[in-house]
């Protein structure tokens, strides 16, 4: 007789923190976390888009996630990240608290989201993880933009490159 080996497949995150609660991003859509730099502010945008940067040449919209989900604004520190992370074949980078770990978490302890988590409406989560005491609400990056909002991140790549010529 065969004994099932039941194997918990694992999610690897990349956690930040924003306004005193845990996020976690899967790690294969983020292409990198830089430290805070100035952007260039753009006019006629959204407002939660804070410009865009130049990254070894390439230019990257940079969006604030705490104006993005109606969170208070807060100064920025030396703690403050920009994760860099890929949605549809574009990259985007995400101004975030702090990022604290890179966590692996078993499939197991992820649960379907709420309606609402933290106060962020659900289309955006993928579920909410639970690690020992700590709650780590899953992003999901493709969900966090409406096809409105990457048209003009597009546009705005598109635009941005064209000065640059």
């Amino acid at each position: 007789m065969e004994t099932e080996q039941s194997v918990d497949r694992e999610r690897q995150l990349v956690v930040f923190n924003l306004n005193q609660e845990e996020f976690g991003i899967g790690i294969t859509q983020v292409k990198e976390i830089i430290k805070y730099r100035e952007v260039t502010k753009l006019p006629h945008v959204s407002d939660y888009i804070e410009g865009v940067t130049n990254l070894r040449g390439e230019v990257i919209p940079i969006i604030c996630l705490r104006k993005r989900f109606g969170i208070e604004e807060q100064e920025v520190s030396q703690d403050t990240r920009i994760v860099i992370v890929e949605v549809h074949q574009s990259r985007v980078g995400f101004i975030v608290d702090a990022v604290t770990e890179v966590m692996r978490m078993p499939e197991s302890s992820i649960e379907a989201p709420p309606s609402t988590v933290a106060g962020l409406k659900s289309d955006y989560l993928e579920g909410v993880g639970k690690v020992d005491d700590r709650l780590v609400i899953l992003l999901d990056v493709d969900k966090l933009l409406t096809s409105e909002e990457k048209n003009e991140l597009a546009e705005m790549e598109n635009s941005a490159a064209d000065t640059e010529e």
